[in-house]
């Protein structure tokens, strides 16, 4: 093991020397990357059922069973996996929540959801000095089968609206609450299996929607990101929250652009993507979406840190946070750690 340890130890000194040929210091770029904290997901822990109908079906073409063996069945059991995850991770960090990880003893409609649904998890979070993230659900509810905030059912519409309106007012509180700025990403499920005739009215409507929930007037404790969806069971040809669409949104409103580094991006490609968007987009915020697997690499880090160094346009855009993604059924602690501590080195490009 030592003979190990001071292999590791050498081969991290050698390429120090090759970074520090180019102008990056290695260990101003690490000491950087374990001050800013990552936020996991939790609905690995559980194969994304949560507890508001955990019997219920898993939709919105998310490709998970939702039934490995030994998945939390309530929010105590998905608080200890998760302490014991911590306990072995290192690095700061914080927790992202869904809506349907709610704790109430009677049935709660998405539109009705209160920061009280989750006063344990902020009060867990206290005692394991983290701060919380959020997102709407809008997938696995009747109300979501054919779209949520393109529908063009008005009465549908504005019931996803609701939702993520409320989902902001629990993400201010998990701000107010934590002392530190909530994340509330938002990521819909629409989309089609062919191409429609009309592909502009649906994405008009989510544009129309996003500009309500966005215009909600709440507080400065958290921030809005959009995600784009690629495809999914039953939308392979079409989505109307296209990575294109909330680029151009991201840009205009000025909210959080989540980029999907496991979906849209090839773990290679991933540095030259961001540069592209970060020569347009000074002083803006961006959010990463990693694969849990790590696809993304240290030496993608230090590249970025070499143009920081040379003092590009990019040094000016901030990354505010990074979300792991899951891999469908995998057991919570095997996903959850690595993907916690391998893009620990890599996730926060440029922050």
């Amino acid at each position: 093991m030592k003979g190990n340890a001071r292999n590791i130890e050498s081969a991290y000194e050698l390429a120090g020397e090759l970074y520090a040929a180019i102008g990056v210091d290695t260990a101003s770029a690490l000491k950087r990357l374990d001050e800013i904290p990552i936020s996991i997901h939790c609905w690995q822990g559980d194969d994304v059922r949560g507890f508001e109908n955990p019997d219920g079906d898993l939709t919105g073409g998310i490709q998970t069973s939702g039934n490995y063996p030994g998945r939390a069945r309530n929010a105590d059991e998905l608080r200890a996996d998760l302490e014991v995850v911590l306990a072995q991770v290192a690095g700061r960090k914080r927790l992202n929540l869904h809506a349907i990880y709610l704790e109430s003893d009677t049935p709660v409609e998405r539109d009705a959801i209160e920061p009280r649904h989750f006063e344990q998890w902020v009060k867990w979070a206290k005692a394991n000095d983290l701060g919380l993230d959020f997102n709407p659900t809008c997938f696995s509810y009747p109300l979501s089968e054919k779209a949520t905030l393109s529908h063009s059912d008005a009465a549908v519409r504005k019931f996803w609206i609701d939702h993520c309106i409320a989902s902001r007012r629990i993400s201010e509180y998990f701000g107010i609450e934590l002392g530190t700025q909530a994340v509330m990403n938002i990521w819909i499920p629409d989309g089609d299996k062919d191409l429609p005739a009309d592909r502009l009215g649906p994405r008009k409507r989510l544009m129309e929607a996003l500009d309500e929930i966005v215009a909600a007037s709440i507080g400065n404790h958290h921030k809005i990101a959009v995600e784009g969806k690629l495809f999914g069971i039953g939308s392979e040809s079409y989505t109307a929250g296209s990575n294109d669409f909330y680029l151009a949104y991201a840009v205009t409103r000025k909210v959080l652009l989540c980029l999907d580094a496991g979906t849209f991006i090839r773990p290679k490609m991933w540095p030259t993507r961001f540069r592209r968007r970060s020569v347009i987009w000074t002083r803006f915020f961006f959010m990463f979406h990693v694969q849990c697997a790590g696809t993304l690499t240290t030496s993608s880090f230090l590249t970025m840190q070499r143009w920081q160094s040379r003092r590009r346009l990019c040094a000016q855009t901030r990354c505010h946070a990074c979300t792991l993604a899951w891999t469908s059924s995998m057991r919570a602690s095997t996903a959850w750690r690595p993907g916690s501590s391998v893009p620990e080195t890599c996730a926060r490009l440029c922050c």
